[in-house]
């Protein structure tokens, strides 16, 4: 995504700069990151060097369910709601992120538009990671490009792993309820 359409995407938050002035901020989150959490100072600064922080307020739609995207966030401050339209067009609320979660990996990796719409709860620092960016550390980073995508696929391995274990419980239950 160029920086014009990043802008246009991204015009209802409030442009930071470039993540650089982050990078230590956003190293002291890793414990709490499945992103990044093997990621050293060293690799989160180099990375930083590729994406740019932008601060939402509370209330603001970071996200919207339906769009397209071909980004990801690190929520660095704050805390941001993740809500998924139900059957009936509701809003449901499937999770709440404190700092140091991404959203955004999935559309960011296969251009399908966005899964959930993502809310600010409360004043957020983002850093985005465009795909574009995410191609060029791949290129000019190859290691770093390498192990984020490996730890990536971990990542959303892990979710999948989730969701089917959650599925399988749900339909236990279905299936008990019926019988």
């Amino acid at each position: 995504m160029s920086e014009t359409a990043e802008s246009g995407r991204l015009q209802h938050l409030e442009s930071l700069g470039d993540a650089t002035g982050y990078a230590g901020q956003m190293h002291t989150l890793i414990e709490r990151s499945p992103l990044f959490e093997n990621f050293n100072l060293a690799e989160i600064r180099l990375m930083s060097n590729f994406m740019k922080v932008y601060r939402a307020e509370s209330g603001v739609e970071i996200i919207r369910e339906g769009d397209a995207g071909d980004f990801m966030m690190l929520l660095i401050e704050g805390r941001i709601e993740v809500f998924k339209q139900d059957r009936w067009n509701a809003p449901r609320l499937i999770a709440v992120l404190d700092p140091g979660k991404t959203v955004g990996e999935m559309s960011m990796i296969d251009g399908e538009p966005r899964f959930a719409s993502c809310i600010a709860a409360e004043r957020c620092l983002v850093a985005v990671l465009t795909r574009e960016n995410l191609a060029r550390i791949i290129l000019e980073q190859p290691i770093l490009g390498a192990k984020i995508l490996m730890e990536l696929v971990m990542m959303l391995s892990q979710r999948l792993r989730q969701t089917s274990a959650r599925l399988v419980s749900y339909m236990d239950k279905y299936e008990e309820r019926d019988k």
